[in-house]
């Protein structure tokens, strides 16, 4: 059955074709976003849902979503999406952060230039026929100091087209590198720095507890006397208040606001500045932008839907559709170990080690862990999925930590994860081999060979003859067909381990049989979904 989008907001006639050509059922219903009720009626039909700003995907309307998959915001902005919400349910939650770069960018220039020049007040003053050549004093942008908060995709454009109007330009970024700073012609300094150095600011860092309110009254005393600040970023950023006090004693000497840290912003005191050049968010409002945001969002939730592929995904690790296939296989081991070592551990699981050796290193690793760790809870939590699974070994303390490595042994790349509980540790390893099916390599250290089963029975003994007759003789007597088995120990005599292929899934009453007699020291019943 082809999977199912519903589009609740405006998208053009082109997105919404690519769903159809990539064989995705698409229901457009354009103004259904806005009727909280109706959407709640319909959602639970759906596999995913594309939106713009107008839908607002709280938690209760997440808790309808009974079969969604994926949210696609056309956009960079997901304040309208309870991400925390989605991502426990297991939502893949994707935006579309580059679709709207240049646009944005050229939003932040263009007040640069609006509030160097007063350009809304002289245009006001003209058409009312007062010609007030001398009111309208402005300056020059070039030789000017501009400073970038936030040198990412749409700051890295405003400063190079800084650069391009012979400013100067100085960056404030924590991940940007020296390196990078060179190649976009950026001088990088520390925050305090640019407030003190810049004639112009311009903010371009996302919303964290980091950012918010970075320009208050306490950023502001340090910035040069005659400052003039430009947000296209997010309203939060700028403490308004503050900022309102600065233009009004003239330490600010003007602003350029399309962000408002109320928004729709119907009324608030900035509007009443003459030196405020005020947009209702339009960074993103070019037809260019609005036609390309749309068509990524359309392409990267069928690459989902599709071929697993995930992009720009806020609360997933990406895995590119060239990767997929190659990654699938790798995938399904990482979730059978985790399974694995969920079904066999009953105890408080304290910590999580993932080693990557070989080719699986080089691999998208936290894909690969996010599936592990899936594994690992879905004995317990029956929904959880690689969205989720992260954040639930997030919530319940479990410490993780992940090891690569360049390859040590016979195979061309494994997978070991590794628990620990108050009481044990406990490993197992595994490999895909060239058809792409998941195998156990070792546990507990043992080295076997094992392929995965639907049903299985893992049992430890000591390495003494008659096991595996014990084990035929109880399954036999009991009607349960063994359909292969592999063993495993460490040396002559020492610990040994059995995985029975069962036809389906061992009876308690059997598994009891095996644990009263004193050869078996555990004997544990497996279910792998190998779909």
């Amino acid at each position: 059955m082809a999977p199912r989008v519903l589009v609740s907001d405006k998208l053009s006639p082109t997105a919404v074709q690519i769903f159809k050509d990539r064989g995705v059922e698409v229901d457009y219903l354009p103004d259904l976003g806005k009727d909280k009720d109706k959407l709640l009626e319909v959602i639970g039909q759906y596999d995913g849902l594309a939106i713009r700003s107008a839908t607002k995907v709280t938690e209760k309307l997440i808790a309808g979503a009974k079969n969604l998959k994926v949210i696609g915001r056309a956009g960079i902005g997901v304040d309208n999406v309870d991400i925390p919400a989605a991502s426990r349910r297991g939502i893949i939650v994707m935006n579309t952060p580059f679709g709207n770069s240049i646009t944005t960018a050229e939003h932040a220039v263009a007040l640069m230039f609006a509030v160097a020049r007063e350009l809304p007040e002289a245009d006001s003053s003209t058409r009312a026929g007062k010609w007030e050549k001398n009111r309208f004093m402005g300056v020059e942008i070039t030789g000017k100091t501009l400073g970038v908060i936030g040198c990412g995709n749409i700051g890295s454009i405003v400063a190079t087209r800084g650069i391009g109007l012979k400013m100067h330009v100085i960056a404030f970024d924590p991940f940007l590198s020296e390196g990078r700073a060179e190649e976009l012609g950026v001088e990088k300094v520390e925050l305090d720095e640019l407030l003190t150095r810049a004639d112009f600011i311009s903010l371009h860092t996302p919303m964290t507890d980091k950012t918010r309110g970075i320009i208050n009254a306490e950023a502001i005393a340090k910035m040069k006397d005659g400052v003039r600040i430009i947000n296209c970023a997010r309203g939060g950023l700028i403490v308004e208040k503050d900022l309102v006090a600065a233009l009004k004693s003239g330490k600010v000497a003007g602003a350029g606001i399309d962000v408002f840290e109320v928004e729709p912003a119907t009324e608030n005191e900035l509007f009443h500045l003459p030196n405020v050049v005020c947009t209702p968010h339009l960074g993103a409002s070019t037809s260019e932008a609005q036609e390309n945001v749309a068509l990524q969002v359309a392409e990267q939730m069928s690459d989902y839907l599709i071929k697993g592929a995930v992009s720009n995904a806020i609360n997933m690790p990406s895995i590119t559709a060239e990767e997929a296939p190659r990654l699938k296989p790798f995938v399904k081991l990482a979730e059978v170990l985790g399974a694995f070592v969920g079904q066999v551990t009953e105890d408080p699981i304290q910590e999580v080690e993932i080693l990557f050796d070989g080719s699986t290193a080089a691999m998208n690793t936290r894909a690969l862990a996010s599936a592990a760790l899936a594994g690992l809870i879905r004995p317990q939590v029956a929904d959880v999925n690689m969205v989720s699974a992260p954040i639930m070994v997030k919530e319940r303390g479990i410490i993780l930590s992940e090891v690569r490595r360049d390859k040590s042994g016979v195979f061309d790349g494994y997978i070991k994860l590794t628990v620990k509980t108050e009481s044990l540790t406990r490993s197992i390893a595994g490999t895909c081999f060239s058809d792409g099916k998941p195998r156990f390599i070792q546990i507990k250290g043992i080295n076997l060979d094992a392929e995965v089963g639907q049903h299985m029975l893992y049992t430890t003994n000591n390495d003494t003859p008659g096991i595996i007759g014990l084990l035929g003789t109880i399954c036999g007597k009991n009607e349960v067909n063994i359909a292969n088995f592999s063993l495993g120990r460490d040396h002559p005599g020492g610990n040994a381990i059995a995985m029975l292929y069962l036809d389906e899934r061992i009876p308690e009453h059997v598994l009891e049989e095996l644990r009263i007699n004193k050869a078996i020291v555990s004997a544990k019943p497996l279910e792998f979904d190998i779909a």
